[in-house]
């Protein structure tokens, strides 16, 4: 089957809508599932769509506690300095493959989550105890369609195509305390942690909250 590729946006164009997101059920690793609507405005059944998602946290877009302001001291400093430091903050960027439609259909983008506190994402999301995080999903790929004749075209999706959701924190906590609960993760060096493990055998401690606490003064 002949295959024309078409760079302006002639019978497939395409917009996008968040419309929720939930925990991911079955998942190796935490998995935030982003309910996402793709909807065509040409008259062409779709036959599939290439989709890069890049999601990012726009920051600036929401007002912060100051408990959160202290917690995210490490990612933009001092609150007098937030004008110049608080900024967008890239979270993943993914493909989907998006089978074949007419009209509009529903798809869902797997973010896979992190408790690592080294990766800006995960600290920002850490840091906060409630509201909802400002996310801007930023769109590209390829659209492949029928033409009239029956060919099999090809469109760019435009680098214009975008869409924003309001993440509830709630939903997050949720997706990681499905596999952590109640956690968080430090990751150390090597020789950071083996003092750490001859620290606690030494004092005899049950767990490791028990001798973090100590070196804290709080045992």
């Amino acid at each position: 089957m002949e295959l024309a590729e078409q760079t302006p946006a002639t019978g497939a164009e395409l917009s996008f809508v968040a419309e929720g997101a939930a925990p991911l059920e079955y998942a190796a690793v935490p998995t935030l599932a982003i309910r996402l609507r793709v909807e065509s405005s040409g008259p062409a059944p779709i036959r599939s769509v290439l989709l890069d998602t890049q999601i990012q946290i726009a920051a600036r877009l929401r007002t912060y506690g100051a408990a959160e302001q202290d917690r995210l001291h490490d990612l933009f400093g001092t609150p007098e300095r937030w004008p110049d430091t608080l900024r967008t903050l890239p979270w993943t960027r993914l493909t989907t493959v998006v089978p074949p439609f007419s009209g509009n259909t529903l798809v869902e983008l797997p973010v896979a989550c992190t408790y690592d506190l080294e990766v800006a994402a995960a600290s920002y999301f850490g840091a906060l105890e409630s509201g909802d995080v400002p996310l801007e999903l930023l769109f590209s790929g390829t659209v492949f369609y029928s033409a009239a004749d029956g060919r099999l075209q090809a469109e760019r999706i435009a680098w214009t195509k975008e869409a924003t959701y309001a993440l509830p924190v709630g939903v997050w906590r949720e997706t990681m305390d499905r596999h952590f609960p109640g956690s968080a993760w430090l990751r150390l060096s090597r020789d950071s942690y083996d003092r750490l493990r001859a620290y606690r055998a030494r004092n005899a401690f049950a767990s490791w909250d028990d001798a973090v606490a100590a070196l804290l003064g709080e045992g």
